[in-house]
């Protein structure tokens, strides 16, 4: 902010930070300039025509809304200045920008506008290119090199978060440095950052401007800040923080608030201030907010911005003490001014852009913010024209977007406001150039207050930094000269009080010039002299103060030593602490997330594992339901044999039933498998001889040869323990058989053997086809065996035993059974009586 003077009768004259500008009775328009950008090939139409510098007119095409409703077909449109597609950014910049550095210097604050559709060259007004740069290059480069020399230290202004500047000693402003050094070489060694890696830019090849703005106070010290934010949604997000991202739990960026400072002037809370010392260092600042800036691929646009971005640039400067060497002590007397430089996202219709989803959301957001804008301006103009004929003037909509609050005090007479209007003279976006004329037309209407311009004038001598450097120079010159070792004392400067006394002679009573000019010489020498013992008092208590400390440690050598000396161990034992925190914090957010990790890999383990266990217990429950099922079906099947025995022993009165025949009516019968529910594969029509079939014989090798009687002999086979697809290709095999051997109900080994039909799949693979089951048993009688002694009761079967061993007893019994037919039945015929 630029301070106020006080009134002639004060001794001082505060200059405070937070003193606001008061405007002047007068009263500036708002300007409005118009920039057309080249048509993008031959094949384009143009709707512009230049008239005169100042005057343009727009045609519309056949194939716009506007030609086809009926309205004027052309329209005139008047500017403060319009340039044409040849003109150069250099151009563009003396005029526009060059007279708002200008008051910048000179404490005053400027707001620069770029508005236009989409795709009409704003960014490029505005930023430009390394071999053509922009407005806001440039204002950086006329900055610099007029207050290259005169900067102060660096953090001796200090930002204290509430919209104004602090001021710290030379002393104060070197420790700071170092400690800030040391925290930035900490955290880029924990976080493995780059340091250098925020100056990509600094050596970007760039044709700086060369011009210099004239007047500077060379009395002043002078820092600048910059700050760089976007308006997105109608949100505030600083494009410069650092705040470290979470890997694990990443959060979105943090919107920050507009607020009031006790002056009524808003500013953004919280926003990050770089002090610069160079136009390269503040030109990198920029692109590193230039790449967080929220930008997207549309129709009209290959990278159109989706937000407002505002760059603002602060001076601040201040007197230096009475010596010419530091900056004076006094917060008074601080002077702040601030040059916005806002980029405004383009104007557009959805129904063009297609744009959808965030698209959408974001063109409603920007589209509502510059309507906002220009029905404020709107309402400025009524207010305007309401106050010449009395009537209460209408509330300013300010607070509707923060676009428009955040710039208010711009509109209310804080600093000069200049929009450049960019056009892009192609037919096709003649709709929307018509409504961007019609907002500069109501904006160049409206009229701003004039601030009053800023004085410098602290009461101390001026010249006194040259002179100050004057005196160094001669005392640098009298040691190198004075080769003998003599001291040599070297006066310094000698504050004046300002000029002599001017001529008071009254020449008549009726002169009131000369009594007037008297009194204030007499007043600024009163101030000059308040600021000299202001200073020497200040001056004496540093004295004092220095007198004191050194006294006290001079009494307290040894003490403070060691004092001094234990406060450095717990200061390092603090450090080394620190550290071992960190490394502590470190390592336990490892862990959890080495557990969370874990525990996800031990959730997919354990989830696979019991799917595979309920799968094995499906399949074992499964199978043991399907054994338990053959041996229902085995003793069922028994039961009814049995019951066909008794049934046909009952019908069949040939004589008594022996034991032998009982014995060999309870034998089990081979049966055949159940029928197979799946169709088996069609064997070929063609005979084949019975001598060229090889068989695969699949016997265990705990298999126990028993020499049963009747037991079918098999040519050509080859046995193995377990088969494989390996002998099936290398025998070309067509039978196979399974030797099967269990303990039946009475204790004997009976061997089953399953044969089937080999065939060979689709797949390259094979299939059999079961077809019968055969069931060999040896049993060995009791009754026959040597050794047993004979009962009494044995001997009523001694004849049924004899006449088992007759072959014609042997041969009338048969067992009927065919594959896939069901149970076999057994068939006795009848005995026949001897003679």
């Amino acid at each position: 902010m630029r301070p106020i003077p006080k009134t002639p009768s004060s001794t001082k004259t505060p200059r405070s930070a937070k003193t606001p500008r008061r405007p002047t009775g007068n009263k500036d328009p708002v300007e409005v300039y118009c920039r057309i950008r080249p048509l993008g090939n031959n094949e384009e139409e143009s709707c512009v025509h230049i008239i005169s510098d100042t005057v343009l007119k727009l045609t519309a095409p056949k194939n716009s809304a506007g030609y086809k409703s009926g309205h004027r077909i052309e329209t005139q449109h008047t500017f403060k200045k319009i340039y044409d597609e040849k003109t150069s950014q250099k151009v563009l910049y003396d005029n526009v920008a060059m007279p708002l550095v200008d008051d910048l210097i000179h404490g005053k604050n400027g707001l620069i506008f770029a508005y236009g559709i989409t795709g009409s060259g704003k960014t490029h007004t505005m930023t430009g290119m390394p071999s053509d740069s922009g407005l806001l290059p440039r204002c950086l480069d006329v900055i610099f090199n007029s207050i290259g020399e005169l900067q102060a230290p660096k953090y001796v202004f200090k930002p204290d978060k509430s919209n104004g500047i602090e001021i710290q000693t030379e002393l104060e402003a070197k420790l700071e440095k170092e400690k800030r050094v040391k925290e930035a070489a900490l955290q880029a060694a924990q976080g493995g950052r780059n340091r250098n890696a925020d100056n990509d830019f600094a050596d970007l090849i760039r044709v700086a401007e060369t011009g210099v703005i004239s007047g500077v106070d060379e009395d002043n010290s002078y820092a600048v800040f910059v700050s760089y934010f976007e308006i997105y949604n109608n949100y505030i997000y600083d494009l410069l923080d650092e705040t470290p991202v979470d890997p694990i739990c990443p959060k979105p960026p943090v919107s920050k608030n507009l607020r009031e400072d006790m002056n009524r002037n808003m500013y953004v809370s919280g926003v990050t201030e770089i002090e610069v010392k160079s136009t390269e260092e503040a030109y990198s600042i920029f692109w590193k907010g230039q790449k967080k800036r929220r930008v997207a691929n549309t129709v009209l646009n290959r990278e159109s911005s989706r937000s407002h971005s505002v760059f603002a640039i602060k001076l601040v400067q201040a007197p230096l003490d009475p010596d010419g060497e530091e900056v004076l002590q006094d917060k008074n007397q601080i002077a702040v001014a601030t040059l916005s430089l806002c980029d405004l996202a383009g104007s557009e219709r959805t129904n063009r852009t297609r744009a959808g989803g965030d698209r959408l959301r974001e063109a409603g957001n920007i589209n509502a913010s510059l309507m906002t804008l220009r029905t404020c301006m709107e309402v400025l103009r009524e207010n305007q024209a309401n106050a010449e004929n009395g009537v209460s003037p209408k509330i300013v909509p300010y607070r509707d977007t923060k676009l428009t609050h955040l710039f208010k005090n711009f509109f209310d007479g804080e600093g000069k406001v200049r929009m450049v209007v960019c056009l892009n003279p192609n037919a096709d976006d003649y709709d929307e150039s018509v409504h961007v004329m019609k907002f500069a037309e109501v904006t160049q209407d409206v009229v701003i207050a004039r601030p009053e311009s800023v004085r410098f004038d602290t009461g101390l001598t001026p010249g006194r930094r040259r002179a100050n450097q004057m005196y160094k120079e001669v005392l640098a010159k009298v040691e190198e000269s004075n080769g003998d070792g003599e001291t040599v004392i070297v006066a310094k400067p000698v504050h004046t009080m300002g000029p002599p006394f001017p001529l008071f002679e009254l020449n008549s009573p009726e002169d009131s010039t000369t009594l007037v000019n008297l009194m204030h010489y007499l007043q600024d020498r009163q101030r000059r002299r308040q600021t000299l013992i202001d200073d020497l008092s200040r001056k004496e208590g540093v004295f004092r103060a220095h007198l004191l400390a050194l006294e006290k440690e001079n009494s307290q050598a040894n003490g403070n030593e060691m004092l001094q000396k234990t406060a450095e161990m717990y200061e390092q034992d603090k450090k080394e602490l620190r550290y071992e925190l960190d490394d502590q914090k470190k390592r336990a957010d490892k862990e959890k997330t080495d557990k969370l990790k874990m525990r996800q890999a031990l959730k997919g383990v354990v989830s696979q594992e019991k799917g595979k266990w309920e799968r094995e217990c499906s399949k074992r429950v499964k199978d043991k339901e399907m054994e338990m099922q053959a041996k229902m079906w085995q003793k069922e099947e028994k039961l009814r044999q049995l019951k066909e025995i008794v049934q046909n022993m009952k019908t069949n009165d040939s004589g008594p039933v022996t034991r032998a025949q009982l014995k060999a009516a309870s034998m089990p019968r081979s049966k055949s498998p159940p029928p197979v529910s799946r169709k088996p594969p069609i064997k070929s029509r063609h005979r084949r001889s019975k001598s060229s079939d090889c068989w695969i014989e699949h016997k265990p090798l705990t298999h126990l040869e028993t020499g049963t009687v009747m037991k079918p002999s098999i040519k050509n086979k080859k046995t193995v323990a377990r088969p494989g697809e390996k002998d099936f290709k290398d025998t070309n095999a067509t039978n196979y058989v399974l030797a099967h051997q269990e303990e039946d109900s009475a204790g004997e080994i009976e061997t089953k053997l399953i044969k089937g039909d080999v065939y060979k799949t689709v797949g390259g693979g094979h299939c059999i086809q079961f077809t019968e089951v055969e069931t060999l048993k040896t049993r060995s009688d009791e009754l026959t065996s040597p050794g047993r002694k004979r009962h009494a009761s044995d001997s009523i079967d001694d004849e049924s035993h004899s006449s088992w061993t007759d072959v014609e007893t042997r041969c009338s019994t048969a067992i009927e059974g065919r594959p896939r037919t069901g149970p076999s039945y057994c068939h006795t015929a009848a005995k026949k009586k001897k003679p």
